[in-house]
């Protein structure tokens, strides 16, 4: 499985991007995916997750939207009304088991390399 995430860069204060994540290899090893992040000296961070359900972090519900197009084998993480808190780098990960904690970087086997997201 590979991942290849795009879309980062900077971004004004208030401002909205769009992140994507590209998947390749083994579908059945990639079945629930989800963005996390990762700031310098802090933990990586859980964001969002989707499988048949959602599931964000408190801090960005309602500014942030997970999707996934299939067709494309691409999941997206839209941000809207960015902070300079949302500084990070951001990355995909994927799994083939339903993780039991889905904003729990552990449950996750595949990561891609990251793009990074500065809010100023």
């Amino acid at each position: 499985v590979q991942l290849v995430e795009s879309g980062g860069g900077p971004v004004q204060d208030g401002g909205s991007l769009r992140l994507s994540c590209v998947a390749s290899g083994d579908t059945s090893r990639r079945k629930y995916m989800g963005w996390f992040r990762q700031a310098p000296g802090k933990e990586r961070e859980g964001v969002a997750f989707t499988f048949d359900w959602t599931q964000y972090t408190d801090s960005v519900k309602g500014r942030s939207t997970i999707s996934k197009d299939d067709a494309k084998n691409t999941l997206y993480l839209q941000m809207n009304s960015l902070r300079p808190e949302d500084t990070s780098m951001y990355y995909c990960a994927a799994t083939s088991r339903i993780p039991t904690d889905a904003l729990v970087a552990s449950n996750y086997d595949y990561w891609g390399r990251g793009t990074q997201v500065t809010v100023s």
